[in-house]
């Protein structure tokens, strides 16, 4: 008995170690089926914003994601507004992010931890700033030696992108943006968070950390708490809130080889400036020429570790705006366009796709689920009639759903719209790189799919009206009308 002791303890230590290492999935299994218990929905509505931040240069809209269908996708939404020559400071989130132009162009920023400084400033730019500060210097402008000799560096930096209305872009978490208007119009941005994605290792809050300014809370939860924290902080001397003010000044200033005088701009003591600035003057920096294709140079390319390998060279931005881009289109009916990680393979890593449909005055998008995602829908222009049924058979949301506002829409609940009399444009973003539907009408649907024997049982009805029920629609996703479509069908059965 005794020799069997060693061999017992033995097994004991090994299930001991497998059950300490099981332990960290049961977690996450548990934390998804208690997301899963989020999605019990008995109403769904579409929403408006409900925090609102006025700042120097435009605003930030937020969706309080504490709201039960937006708990159960697991996203925060915003709307970032930028007005002209407006600048939207450096911040990451800890979570992935897709953005959606809505209007406007300007300029994109994305900093790659790891990737090389690619684009770089030539030496005649360089001198051309060393006359100009040497004319400032005898109009007394310049009366700093260190100042001149910044200029005798070259300035290096990572590719700024342009961007433009119909714009899809990639962001993986924790990686560094800026944004700039530089059109005539504002630049409208809509931006989802995908919080409970794996690579959120935090809380399932969503949180922007800023790299410079005075930035407000931008979303719901804690804010009165947080606004009072800000408020004791300011009675102290120090309301400013981007990640540098929180160390010491001393001590940043060793850590970066600079004064503290600088070290205290950089952390933005008396910068009262929120999270969009206004730029004094022009925001120059190096880029190619606007006649460039802008990912022709990126595209093939192979990187020399690792992270090139996944980031720096990949696409992050696709137009899906464009009538060019349509994966289905319809005369009558309208157009859809989508984006998932085959077209784009950045996807692939951040487990986020999305679609654009534009739908002509009364057109249908056929009734469908989601296979394997769930769905975030924000108007861009026009309304429509929108249904989304659950398990049960109940319409748990049943409105007229107009520009500006945000509907969810859980994976599997099935859902139907069709665009009023002024159209109907949307973006959905989907939780899933190869998001999947199924149709319930159209060319390609589950009813064309089954045996008209099959149908005629399911629903009491004959053979003929299964037939009919199976082929009345030749469509696949984008429906006309159905005052069109009858007139359709009279001359397809005289020719």
């Amino acid at each position: 008995m005794a020799k069997h002791l060693p061999l017992a303890f033995s097994l004991f230590l090994l299930v001991l170690f497998h059950g300490c290492l099981a332990i960290q999935p049961i977690r996450q299994q548990s934390q998804s089926r208690q997301q899963q218990n989020e999605c019990q929905l008995n109403q769904l509505q579409a929403r408006e914003p409900d925090n609102r931040i006025e700042t120097e240069a435009g605003r930030i809209e937020s969706w309080d994601y504490n709201q039960d269908d937006l708990q159960c996708a697991g996203v925060a939404v915003q709307r970032i507004t930028i007005e002209r020559n407006g600048l939207h400071l450096p911040s990451y989130t800890n979570t992935p992010r897709l953005a959606y132009v809505v209007q406007g162009r300007g300029h994109l920023g994305m900093v790659f931890p790891g990737c090389p400084e690619t684009f770089e400033e030539s030496e005649q730019s360089v001198e051309g700033q060393q006359e100009q500060q040497q004319q400032g210097r005898r109009q007394g402008q310049f009366g700093h030696q260190g100042q001149q000799e910044s200029f005798e560096q070259l300035d290096r930096h990572q590719r700024v992108r342009r961007i433009k209305e119909g714009d899809v872009i990639a962001i993986p978490a924790g990686v560094t943006t800026w944004s700039h208007n530089h059109g005539d119009q504002s630049l409208v941005l809509v931006t989802l968070l995908d919080i409970s994605n794996d690579h959120n290792q935090l809380d399932q809050n969503p949180r922007r950390f800023y790299l410079a300014g005075n930035p407000q809370e931008e979303f719901n939860q804690q804010q009165g708490q947080k606004g009072r924290a800000q408020q004791g902080r300011g009675q102290q001397g120090n309301n400013n809130s981007n990640i540098f003010a929180g160390f010491d000044t001393q001590l940043l200033a060793d850590a970066l080889n600079i004064d503290q005088q600088t070290a205290q701009q950089l952390q933005g003591q008396n910068d009262n400036r929120p999270q969009i600035v206004r730029v004094q003057g022009r925001l120059d920096f190096v880029q190619p020429p606007k006649s460039q294709r802008e990912e022709r140079q990126l595209q093939g390319q192979q990187g020399q570790n690792g992270i090139e390998e996944i980031f720096c060279h990949m696409k992050i931005k696709e137009n899906i705006g464009k009538p060019s881009t349509a994966d289905v289109y319809s005369p009558q009916a309208g157009r859809i366009s989508t984006l998932n990680s085959l077209s784009m393979p950045i996807l692939r890593h951040l487990r986020l796709s999305a679609e654009r449909g534009f739908l002509y005055n009364n057109a249908i998008c056929s009734p469908h689920w989601n296979l394997n995602a769930h769905e975030v829908y924000y108007v861009i222009r026009g309304s429509a009639r929108v249904q989304v049924v659950n398990d049960n058979g109940e319409a748990i949301l049943d409105e007229e759903v107009r520009q500006g506002q945000l509907f969810i829409v859980p994976q599997n609940h099935a859902v139907l719209q069709k665009a009023m009399n002024n159209g109907y444009e949307y973006i959905a973003f989907k939780t899933e790189d190869n998001a999947m539907i199924n149709t319930l009408a159209g060319r390609t649907s589950v009813l064309r799919a089954l045996p008209d024997v099959v149908l005629a049982n399911a629903y009491q009805m004959d053979r003929e009206q299964a037939r009919n029920l199976k082929y009345n629609r030749q469509e696949t996703v984008a429906l006309s009308s159905s005052r069109s479509y009858q007139s359709q069908r009279s001359s397809w059965a005289i020719a």
